[in-house]
Formats: structure tokens, C-alpha cells, sequence
């Protein structure tokens, strides 16, 4: 395996790639990302643990949606069962999923500690264990700047985990390694993964700005809601998918490594 450097163009492509595979299966990629949020909110609901069980079940489940995502460019119908792919690959890459989720919580619950000596734990309180959300707290300065604080902190942090659970599980690089590798990744290909985010924000921006059009011109507020969620769920689940070929146009193969012989092939 080695890192391959992509012009910044690359990352318009990707965000194509991901919309036309989506589009392959759109009934069967939605479910699955809807499962994989339904999954995420029912852990998040048992006492003390919940969230951090969540979180650290991400990255396997992010993997999830790439097998997906993979299944789908070989013209196959992706089942939910491709959701548990990371727990079913063998006893050592199971355990490394497991050192990799708990390093994300770790990584995750630290960002939000940092954020808390902003406001005094408000934003993280509020993220974590849910609450009323209301113009007040918004407005207040400290809970503001602990969001921005959380936001920044949390670039980082994704991109160390960005390729990570596919390197684990395609490549079986070790945990740690899989985070610095990606870090390099992302950051080699900075560009690339640049233009990505900013188209990324402009198609969910447009989206949201049609349903609001839509809504106005026939006349019901009532429509943004009921519009919103759905092409919401599927405007995530085509982003999702498009993860994967950011995934397999930042590594290359190499030959004979048999650490790669369970890498999918290019589509």
C-alpha cells in the first residue's frame, strides 16, 4: 500500500462519483444510512454508557457504509448485514475496530471537554445528552464560542479517522498507524479534500434552499418539514457514499502485500 497524491480536481469527482453510485440503489443506501442513524440514536438512549458506546461504534459503522457503498459498484443490492462488516472479518481486525472506536470517543469526548471550560459544559451537555434549544441559548457568547471551539477541534480529530476504519479493515494496517496514515492522506491531498467540503456545503446549501423555494411558493411552511427530512436523509447517505472513493483514490495496491488482497478493486 502506498499514498497517491490527486490533483484538486479530484475532489469534484468524488462528490459526482458518490451521487451516481448513490443513484444505483437510492432506496437501498437511504435504509441503510437510516438504520445506521436509528442504530446510533438507541444507543445514545442507555444511561451513562450510551453515547460513548455510540461513539465508539462510528467508525465500524462509517465502514459499514463503504462496504455498501462497495457492494453497490458491483451492480449488487447491499443488505443491512453489510452494516456489521467490520465484525465480521476475523478476530484481529474485529479487536483493532474496537481499539480504533474507542480511540474516536476518546478523541471526541476530549474535544468536548475542552469545549466545556468555554461555557461550563452547555454545548457539550447539550450535544451529548440532548435538552431544549432555544434563541436564548443561542445567543449567549460563551455557548457560541464553545461550538466554534468544538468545530475547530473536531477537524482535526476527523480527519486522523477519515480513512482509518477502511485501513483497518481493507488494508489491516494497526490502529494507531491507520490514524497517522490518514492524517497524511488527508493532508497530502489537501486540495483535493478542500474543493470535496466545499462542494459537499454547496449541494446541502442549494438543497435546502430549493425545499425553502418550493415551500414558499406553495405556501406552506408546513412543506419544509416534510420535505427536509427525506431529501436531508438521502443528501447524507449520497455524501456518505462518496467517502468511499476518497478512500480508494488516496491508496494504491502494491502488489504482493498481503495486506491488500482483501482491498476492493477500482470500479
Amino acid at each position: 500500500m502506498k499514498l497517491q497524491l490527486v490533483p484538486a480536481g479530484r475532489g469534484v469527482q468524488w462528490v459526482r462519483q458518490g451521487i451516481r453510485t448513490f443513484f444505483r440503489q437510492p432506496l437501498a443506501l437511504t435504509g441503510l444510512f437510516f438504520l445506521f442513524m436509528a442504530a446510533m440514536s438507541v444507543l445514545s438512549l442507555v444511561p451513562l454508557l450510551g453515547n460513548a458506546i455510540a461513539l465508539a461504534l462510528l467508525p465500524a459503522a462509517t465502514l459499514g457504509l463503504m462496504a455498501a457503498t462497495e457492494e453497490t459498484t458491483k451492480g449488487k443490492f447491499p443488505m443491512p448485514t453489510v452494516l456489521v462488516s467490520a465484525f465480521r472479518a476475523g478476530r484481529q481486525q474485529l479487536r483493532a475496530m474496537l481499539v480504533l472506536g474507542a480511540l474516536y470517543a476518546l478523541g471526541f469526548l476530549l474535544v468536548m471537554g475542552v469545549s466545556a471550560l468555554v461555557d461550563g459544559g452547555k454545548f457539550a451537555s447539550l450535544y451529548l445528552l440532548g435538552g431544549e434549544l432555544n434563541a436564548e441559548v443561542l445567543q449567549q457568547g460563551d455557548f457560541q464560542t464553545a461550538a466554534l471551539v468544538a468545530m475547530v477541534l473536531y477537524l482535526p480529530l476527523s480527519l486522523l479517522f477519515w480513512h482509518a476504519p477502511a485501513l483497518v479493515h481493507w488494508h489491516g494496517i494497526s490502529p494507531v498507524k491507520s490514524l497517522f496514515f490518514s492524517m497524511v492522506a488527508c493532508l497530502r491531498n489537501f486540495w483535493a479534500f478542500t474543493l470535496f467540503g466545499l462542494v459537499w456545503m454547496a449541494v446541502f446549501l442549494s438543497m435546502g434552499l430549493t425545499v425553502a423555494i418550493v415551500a414558499a411558493i406553495l405556501g406552506s411552511p408546513e412543506l419544509i418539514t416534510a420535505i427536509l427530512f427525506p431529501a436531508g436523509l438521502a443528501m447524507a447517505a449520497m455524501f456518505f457514499t462518496s467517502i468511499y472513493f476518497t478512500f480508494q483514490d488516496s491508496f494504491e495496491v502494491t502488489p504482493g502485500d498481503p495486506n491488500d488482497a482483501t482491498l476492493p478493486p477500482r470500479p
